[in-house]
């Protein structure tokens, strides 16, 4: 397989979806707006950008299976699925915060072979190949070095399909290894952030697929650990994700174990 035309076309989709979302985003009091749950909104340029999206891979990837946040599964005949979450961090979005992203994840043989996270805002594009790195805008990347869970920011993600305690508890795990944490709620930037060394690491007790796998890739290429899934189990039921530099990534590990009962 092409991995190499995949990726750049990917990017290339990943990128359009971006400036659609960046014009929405720029119209904000004219965007209809509707809650799913607590805390958890979708707006008209959600699945419009999804819409556009799934129509790119459709004509550059016919054979293809796409997934995503907003619309219905597509099955495919190749064996390969795209996974898209048109806007992650779509609270920050409708509240005018700039800290959202398009996330693009390409699935094969039960392994994450793409990993796509775009930020129109900023124009950083994060990207990683299984076995050929990670980049931001076309830069070799590396998560951080050298430092322990004290001397850096930690990120941590919540959400309403986990108990509150299992959050509180991990701030609390957390800052008695005397860690320093932010929410930025958007848990794809987050990754790619840590990805990039801005942050140490970031943990979350259940993630959907279209949130985590492109930044999961992100981190493992850029020489951190991540704990590993079957993408495709995580595709259908989403689960636990712990990543970071190999420094904290055992003190993580040991956090989120205690903090996030079933």
């Amino acid at each position: 397989m092409d991995w190499q035309h995949k990726t750049e076309t990917a990017l290339e989709i990943a990128k359009d979806a971006g400036a659609l979302a960046v014009d929405y985003f720029r119209k904000l009091d004219t965007l209809r707006i509707d809650q799913k749950g607590h805390q958890d909104f979708v707006t008209e340029a959600d699945r419009n950008v999804e819409l556009t999206m799934r129509a790119a891979l459709a004509d550059a990837f016919p054979d293809d299976a796409v997934v995503g946040e907003e619309h219905a599964p597509k099955p495919g005949t190749s064996g390969f699925t795209w996974v898209i979450d048109p806007i992650d961090g779509t609270a920050n979005f409708i509240n005018a915060i700039p800290l959202w992203c398009v996330i693009l994840a390409g699935v094969c043989n039960g392994k994450t072979q793409i990993g796509i996270i775009y930020d129109p805002v900023h124009d950083e594009a994060f990207v990683a190949t299984r076995g050929g790195g990670t980049t931001l805008n076309g830069v070799p990347m590396h998560v951080s070095a050298g430092k322990g869970i004290g001397e850096g920011t930690i990120a941590i993600g919540s959400n309403g399909r986990k108990r509150p305690e299992n959050f509180m508890r991990a701030v609390q795990g957390l800052t008695e290894e005397g860690g320093v944490m932010v929410r930025n709620a958007s848990g794809g930037l987050s990754l790619a952030y840590a990805a990039a060394g801005r942050f140490l690491g970031y943990i979350e007790d259940h993630m959907n697929a279209w949130d985590c796998l492109a930044g999961q890739l992100l981190i493992q290429e850029a020489g951190g650990l991540i704990e590993e899934q079957d993408a495709d189990d995580m595709i259908a039921n989403g689960g636990r994700v712990i990543a970071g530099s190999s420094e904290v990534f055992e003190d993580l590990l040991r956090v989120a174990k205690a903090a996030f009962t079933p």
